[in-house]
């Protein structure tokens, strides 16, 4: 008479089985909303980033420092290292192959691309620590527009 399996008896039964519609009309709605969303997550929105204020990390030790400054030069140290020579140089290096480990202080001006090439050297030459050292922000907090009009100073080396 109906489906209630194999009681005759005319009493009704419960029905043991999870009806899954409902869960896969949710789960394809979540999947079409991230379908449509995560082209626009991986797009990035400009912004500009705050100004922070961090406490120096004290150095025990004498560290070796990649600088890069407003020219695109870059430096081990003190001295002048050509970008395709940088490599060689800190494979060379025995200071910085026992360390594994070097400072990248680059110019605000720099564009990415360079320090990601002179990463990219470090790199390859097995290092498999960069740290990056900054300037911390000393000045009260200033707003976008104010932050975004200063003029940036000069590193000290």
């Amino acid at each position: 008479m109906g489906m209630g399996g194999g009681n005759r008896g005319g009493g009704r039964t419960t029905m043991s089985e999870i009806n899954v519609t409902p869960m896969v009309d949710v789960m394809l709605v979540l999947l079409i909303i991230f379908m449509v969303t995560a082209p626009l997550i991986q797009q990035g929105v400009k912004v500009n980033l705050p100004e922070t204020k961090a406490a120096p990390v004290e150095a025990t030790e004498k560290k070796v420092v990649l600088s890069i400054d407003a020219g695109k030069k870059v430096y081990i140290g003190d001295a002048e290292v050509p970008l395709e020579e940088l490599e060689a140089k800190l494979a060379a290096n025995a200071k910085v192959q026992a360390d594994k480990e070097v400072f990248l202080h680059a110019d605000r001006d720099v564009p990415y691309g360079t320090v990601v090439e002179v990463m990219a050297a470090a790199q390859r030459a097995g290092i498999n620590n960069v740290g990056m050292i900054t300037d911390p922000s000393t000045g009260a907090k200033t707003s976008n527009t104010q932050s975004t009009s200063k003029k940036p100073k000069e590193a000290k080396r």
